[in-house]
């Protein structure tokens, strides 16, 4: 009934007569193929895999069809102590699966252990999980066949919009009601419209790989909503299949690319949904767990935490980067996506002495002839030792900017020495990133993600209320950097709202001012609150899902004319940064700042609130016949009205107002006519130059 088979390629593979088998596992003693009825509830046959080379167990089974129903059972010592944890009771998902058929129960056949033994972890559980765990499915090769890599455009600078699958198209009437809270749901019609609407240019999913319900959470009638909690790395999460399922996935994204949208997904490579020694064994941890996982040193019973998560992947085994790698190949090649952020990218560089940004799995990427030349992003930081590290990622990489969200919170609810935080943040962050030919786009800014409050909550709330988790709100940041504007929550008084939706305008404002990538959360655009509540990760309700129809559609127009403007001005999506040197072109500085008499700024003033700059195109730039506009900014942080001298120009030229911040509404484009222009309180101005009568 089973053959030899081969190693070669991990996983199961169909091959016309019957299917491949091969799964690593460095420390067995016998890897059984386990096979099911159609429904999953009987196992049907039990088949240890009959070859092993170098650490690969592999066999062949003729006549077996697409869609067959399978696990594996792992056998070998059970020696927490030794780092071992083989339990052929427990039926393990294949880690190269590409479907999965049924869901995880939650039960305490679960674990490898007995959790009412008093020795907890170190006993061994003697239930079989199998009625309990979906199982892995023999795919059809016909579902995967690669795509043709004609990437959707991308620039330098474009805006990237961070959404969930679900919460994004759930409660949005204009998307057909069968695709919403689907993959379909993103690529609708109507979602396209908007993403055109808004200039967005990749959306970036949170995590879609197919991922676990912790087990807390079943305790308190929640579920894991946001997806950091992955198990497949190969498998699209079911929950989120729309009408045509697996293939759905696909055509959101042929779709989307289409119109000119890339897609990048939030990936979790650094730990898995097995959690701590307490935790289930699903898949890794029962197949060889001293080799999937990092391990504390002296004491393999325990997990390494760098994630903050229970357990670590460990990238440094040369099986466990492969299986990163070919996922992310996987994701490319026949699934089609454009790129990739890394949730906790630190984690990923960790060698056993510490962060290496030439580390294995950065060498194999920066090798690698197809993810070399994706769309790659990574969250700088991890809460191991020395895991916070913005800016020292390979050039390839864009990075999430967290030091440039909390400044221009800061700056806007007022705080001492923000301004010159916040004049670092609008020029790139060069301090960071301008190092080893790194691009100015390399900063992704953003004032919110989905891990924090809303924009609208950044003007709602002091503090958080994250009452719905359940965990007395002693979940999420305490450093919020936020403001009420007056009153905790909502409120119907016009002068608080009308404060509120004036600081929301300023904050977009600018962001899409900034040198850098700008990154803007999903219903952000629109005011979407969750109420105060800036950790809902468990929140698969009406506080995780945008509210669409009481969304405020002014505040969308005005960023759908800052996007336009940014997308209008290269001056502001340069690659190269800018640091006040002289231009050869015309012998000007690139960039320039000043008070509001146009003298130079007092940077030492600790109060300092309001200022002046113009931009131009970096005197580091190849001279080139189309040299960019240049584009004058002004930002007023006082509580009265003032005037700002406009830089000189030639008589040939004038200033042109397109953004207020102060007057959203107003029809812009108007020429000023004299040396000084009028900036209302607690708002942003920004002017393009043009040639006079144009």
């Amino acid at each position: 009934m089973i053959s030899a088979g081969t190693p070669h390629r991990l996983g199961a593979h169909h091959t016309g007569d019957g299917v491949n088998f091969a799964v690593f596992s460095e420390h067995a003693s016998r890897i059984e193929l386990c096979l099911f009825s159609p429904d999953g509830g009987t196992e049907t046959a039990r088949i240890a895999l009959p070859e092993k080379t170098g650490p690969v167990w592999h066999g062949y089974v003729a006549d077996l069809p697409v869609g067959t129903l399978y696990g594996y059972r792992a056998h070998g010592p059970f020696a927490p102590e030794q780092g071992h944890r083989f339990n052929p009771h427990k039926l393990l998902l294949d880690p190269y699966t590409r479907e999965i058929f049924g869901s995880w129960q939650p039960a305490d056949a679960l674990f490898g252990y007995d959790p009412a033994h008093v020795d907890k972890d170190l006993s061994q559980s003697s239930q079989d999980s199998a009625p309990f765990v979906p199982k892995s499915v023999v795919s059809d090769p016909d579902l995967f066949t690669p795509i043709a890599r004609n990437t959707a455009p991308h620039n330098p600078g474009d805006l990237i919009y961070e959404a969930h699958v679900k919460g994004l198209t759930k409660e949005c009437k204009a998307v057909p009601a069968d695709l919403r809270g689907t993959y379909e749901g993103i690529a609708s019609d109507a979602m396209i419209a908007h993403y055109h609407r808004l200039g967005i240019r990749s959306v970036e999913l949170l995590p879609i790989h197919a991922f676990v319900d912790e087990t807390f959470l079943h305790g308190r009638g929640l579920t894991n909503y946001w997806g950091y909690n992955s198990i497949g790395f190969f498998t699209p999460e079911p929950r989120y299949f729309g009408p045509d399922g697996i293939r759905g996935f696909r055509a959101m994204v042929a779709k989307l690319r289409s119109a000119g949208i890339s897609v990048i997904l939030d990936v979790v490579y650094n730990h898995t949904a097995e959690g701590d020694q307490n935790g289930p064994t699903l898949c890794f941890r029962g197949l060889d767990n001293l080799s999937y996982y990092r391990l504390n040193g002296g004491q393999p019973r325990y997990y390494a935490n760098d994630a903050g998560t229970g357990n670590t992947l460990d990238l440094t085994h040369p099986f466990v980067l492969r299986m990163v790698m070919d996922s992310l190949r996987f994701w490319v090649e026949c699934m089609g996506v454009d790129g990739f952020r890394f949730d906790l990218a630190t984690t990923l560089g960790r060698e056993d002495y510490g962060f290496d940004p030439r580390g294995g799995f950065f060498d194999a990427l920066m090798q690698d002839p197809v993810l070399s030349q994706v769309q790659l992003i990574a969250e700088p930081w991890d809460i191991g030792p020395g895991g916070y590290r913005l800016g020292e990622f390979p050039y390839r990489f864009r990075e999430w900017n967290d030091r440039y969200r909390d400044t221009l919170r800061r700056y806007w609810r007022g705080d001492d020495h923000a301004t010159q935080d916040l004049a670092a943040g609008l020029l790139g962050t060069a301090d960071r990133f301008d190092r080893a030919g790194r691009s100015a786009a390399s900063s992704v800014n953003f004032v919110t993600s989905h891990d924090g409050f809303t924009l609208a909550d950044v003007t709602r709330y002091n503090r958080r209320h994250n009452q719905a988790n359940k965990e007395n709100n002693k979940d999420g940041h305490n450093a919020n950097y936020s403001d009420n504007c007056g009153v905790e929550g909502p409120s119907d008084t016009p002068a608080i709202m009308a404060r509120r939706a004036q600081r929301q305008r300023n904050i977009l404002a600018t962001l899409f001012l900034s040198q850098g990538t700008p990154m803007l959360l999903a219903g952000d655009e629109i005011a979407n609150s969750q109420g105060g509540n800036n950790n809902a990760y468990c929140q698969d309700n009406p506080i995780g899902w945008i509210n669409w129809a009481g969304g405020d559609q002014g505040l969308a127009d005005f960023v759908a004319k800052l996007s336009t403007f940014r997308a209008a001005h290269p001056v502001l999506r340069q690659t190269r940064f800018l640091h006040g040197a002289t231009r050869t072109q015309d012998g000007l500085p690139d960039v320039v700042w000043s008070d509001f008499q146009g003298e130079p700024l007092e940077w030492r003033d600790p109060g300092l609130a309001s200022f002046a700059l113009v931009v131009r195109g970096a005197a580091e730039a190849p001279e080139v016949d189309d040299d960019p506009a240049p584009v004058f900014m002004v930002f007023n942080r006082d509580d009265s009205a003032a005037g700002a001298t406009l830089p000189k120009v030639g008589a040939d030229q004038e200033w042109v107002c397109q953004i207020d911040t102060a007057n959203p509404d107003a029809a812009l484009g108007w020429a000023v006519t004299t040396g000084s222009i009028q900036v209302q309180s607690q708002s942003v101005v920004a002017l393009s130059l043009r040639p006079k009568g144009d």
